[in-house]
């Protein structure tokens, strides 16, 4: 899961942008989608709770028909030129969140960084096309098929004659062998991150030459396709030393356009070069460095010319927006400026509350280097798309009101998810349609819209649900005190700690804990936002605005909540008020408009939230992976083979033998048998339409249980120099990293398709 704008993970704590549900968290915004096992790279997360009883109803897939895929709402965005077009040699400085951890993204820190660096140095069979489907990678595949399904699944791959690694070693069955070896769970030795689709293969063997390679598989695997993707060199796989260290810091033998030069932790640098053993088309860049920058540091760095490229926040791009038009100069005529309109323009240029306070040299200053910035950012530009992952709210259906399905059920009608998309995406200039499918985005051939499974917005039927699961409006409620817990879900930490982690900047609120106050209560502005906690932001939940935080949603500025607030429900003495837990560091603005916004309008039905802040690192580890919330934004990254990665994230919690309960990545602990067994059919079977009309039916199931609400696809703000080409948001669609550099001189690029 990712925070769309601030840092939860699911697809990382911070991201998994490319393309795959990789470790045990929810992905972010650095975190784009990536192909082949990446995206599968998933521990089993074991959570000790009381498992809730589900009884979710048996319902007939929704959408079945080959068109419902439709096509991405969104295209790449990366000023695309030929060949010929662009310059030979240079170097692009390219922006990501920290070094990498490893090198491996088979092991369970792999990050968005290392995915990136597997892309540009090592094979991948299959790459993902502009409807994030699987294709053959002709670099390294002839052919890859399956040649027999009896008695035994066999696929057999036909390898570029001219695929070698850098050590001029054919790539070949041996390789294979030694990614399965160390991939199959068998050799706990080796420190593995997830053994998906591994774990089915009976044997691989050496086909009629030493091109071909044979993969029988003990089990039928549907997404055969996500196997090898990356490869690794037996080098890396042929002994857990080499995998679970060596390959962490250095791969001395690769297979792409570019190979590993160093990786520098002091200068937090990882620089690849250009392969000289690269039998394909050569790569136009000569190197590339992959910097670490922070979020909150990345206009300044492309202003300065410390990166040619980078993923930013919505508040950025508005400022390289800006800057294309040019900034009105409030230091011409300086002697004439008082401090006083000197102190109002560096306010409405969001310069911070030291605005306020200072002198007149101080600001004359901060305005000289703000300026001069906006005047470098000229140069570059957003090139914008939307990511292959989508927020969700997550409802935590282990304990509490939302064990009920019935009040899950309510809480999905209460929502606008329309409104919800808009509020985050048209300021952007981006498609503000809700995802419809838990399993796919609009493009990928699993994609179907199945809301209709729990309804769309419809307060008389979701209060009818809440009376029926006896919560009454206006009712009783026993020694009811201001900001205090009602009926949420309890936390393990009691009232002996606040929530709010005092000391990491949480807002404080009337009569609660640090980080803690009730929607509804207090509410001096008339419009549904409690004093001063809903001016939004420009970011989403998980680290995506400015991408310090947690995944999840993006808003503009100052956007009002309007409501109008029902009678507060009750049973048996206790209101219905939910604990909606969110982030609180740099970049969680976005997310905490967007919940402000779900907040009013649950009030509409009555139903309260307390909103409770913590930090980024405890987001995760703390609240969400340990089931301590109520209500929650995070996102997940798409995948192209949801019958695999998607499995553990909505399998039902299975009780162990001492009480513990394995959730695997089903942080919301709702699931049901038949979701199990639609996955469990889908990922078995070789027909691919079928394969399609499972998942489909998994989803509808999950739209009926209600543990998740996906809303929004999220943003793709990638800001770049404008004489960079075929570089940008990428979208679905894997980067070809031999076409990217910059622009010849006098060459041209024509203007990018509308979306």
């Amino acid at each position: 899961m990712s925070h769309d704008g601030v840092g939860a993970q699911p697809v990382t704590a911070g991201q998994r942008p490319e393309g795959a549900r990789g470790t045990a968290r929810p992905a972010t915004t650095e975190q784009q989608t990536t192909d082949g096992a990446s995206r599968r790279l998933q521990r089993s997360l074991t959570a000790f709770l009381t498992a809730g009883v589900l009884a979710v109803p048996f319902l007939a897939g929704c959408g079945s028909d080959e068109d419902e895929a439709g096509k991405p709402l969104a295209g790449q965005d990366i000023a695309p030129v030929a060949r010929d077009l662009v310059a030979d040699g240079s170097s692009l400085k390219w922006a990501v969140d920290a070094v990498p951890a490893t090198l491996n993204t088979f092991q369970a820190d792999a990050d968005t960084g290392t995915n990136r660096i597997a892309q540009a140095v090592l094979p991948s069979l299959f790459r993902l096309d502009a409807g994030g489907r699987p294709v053959p990678n002709p670099a390294y595949l002839e052919s890859a098929k399956v040649i027999e399904t009896e008695p035994r699944q066999v696929v057999l791959y036909k390898l570029n004659q001219q695929a070698v690694w850098s050590d001029g070693r054919e790539i070949g069955a041996a390789d294979f062998l030694a990614q399965w070896r160390a991939l199959s769970g068998k050799n706990s030795a080796f420190w593995t991150a997830r053994n998906a689709g591994y774990d089915r293969i009976e044997k691989i063997e050496r086909g009629a030459s030493d091109l071909q390679v044979r993969v029988t598989f003990a089990r039928p695997y549907a997404d055969w396709k996500s196997l090898f993707s990356p490869l690794y060199p037996k080098e890396v796989m042929g002994t857990p030393e080499a995998f679970n260290d060596e390959a962490r810091r250095r791969l001395k033998v690769t297979a792409g356009p570019f190979t590993v030069d160093k990786v520098d932790t002091a200068n937090k640098d990882v620089v690849l070069t250009r392969n000289p053993r690269w039998w394909g088309r050569s790569a136009k860049l000569s190197e590339i460095v992959l910097h670490a920058v922070p979020r909150d540091k990345r206009a300044e760095a492309l202003a300065n010319g410390s990166v040619d490229v980078a993923d930013v926040d919505p508040a950025d791009a508005q400022r390289i927006g800006l800057a294309a038009h040019g900034t009105a100069n409030p230091l011409q005529g300086s002697g004439r400026t008082s401090v006083k309109k000197l102190r109002a323009w560096a306010l409405a240029h969001d310069f911070g509350a030291d605005a306020a306070k200072a002198g007149k040299g101080k600001l004359h200053k901060a305005i000289a280097e703000y300026l001069g910035e906006q005047l470098a950012l000229r140069e570059v530009e957003v090139r914008r798309s939307l990511e292959p992952a989508y927020t969700q709210l997550a409802l935590n259906g282990s304990e509490g009101p939302l064990a009920d399905e019935r009040v899950r059920r309510a809480v999905a009608r209460a929502l606008d998810r329309k409104e919800l998309a808009r509020l985050v995406l048209t300021p952007l200039g981006l498609p503000a349609v809700p995802v419809g499918s838990h399993l796919a985005l609009s493009g990928q051939a699993a994609y179907a819209d199945d809301s209709g499974a729990v309804g769309g917005q419809d307060t008389k039927e979701a209060q009818a649900l809440l009376a029926d699961a006896g919560w009454v409006p206006g009712g009783p409620v026993k020694g009811a005190k201001k900001g205090e817990k009602a009926a949420g879900a309890e936390s393990d930490q009691g009232d002996k700690g606040d929530r709010g982690d005092k000391g990491d900047g949480e807002e404080k609120s009337d009569g609660g804990r640090d980080g803690e106050y009730i929607v509804g209560e207090d509410d001096k502005t008339g419009d549904g936002k409690s004093g001063g906690h809903g001016d939004g932001g420009d970011r989403h939940l998980v680290q995506e605005g400015r991408n310090g935080g947690v995944p999840g949603a993006y808003a503009p500025k100052g956007t009002a909540a309007a409501a109008a607030p029902a009678a507060p429900l009750a049973k048996d003495g206790k209101a219905l008020t939910l604990r909606f837990v969110l982030p609180s560091g740099v970049g969680s603005e976005t997310l905490n408009s967007v919940a402000e916004r779900i907040s009013a309008m649950l009030e509409r039905l009555g139903i309260r939230t307390t909103i409770i802040k913590v930090s980024d690192d405890s987001y995760f580890k703390d609240h969400i992976a340990s089931g301590d919330y109520d209500l929650a934004l995070y996102s997940w990254p798409s995948s192209a083979f949801p019958a695999t990665d998607d499995r553990p994230v909505y399998a039902k919690p299975v009780p162990a033998a001492d009480g513990s309960v394995n959730v695997e990545q089903n942080y919301t602990r709702v699931g049901t048998d038949q979701v199990d067994q639609l996955f469990d059919e889908a990922v078995a079977t070789l027909d691919e339409g079928k394969a399609v009309s499972l998942i489909r039916k998994a989803d509808a199931r999950i739209w009926a249980a209600a543990g998740s609400i996906p809303l929004y696809q999220r943003p793709q703000l990638v800001a770049v120099r404008k004489n960079l080409v075929n570089v940008g948001a990428f979208g679905f669609q894997t980067p070809v990293y031999e076409d990217m550099g910059f622009l010849k001189k006098g060459a041209k690029i024509s203007p990018s398709p509308k979306n």
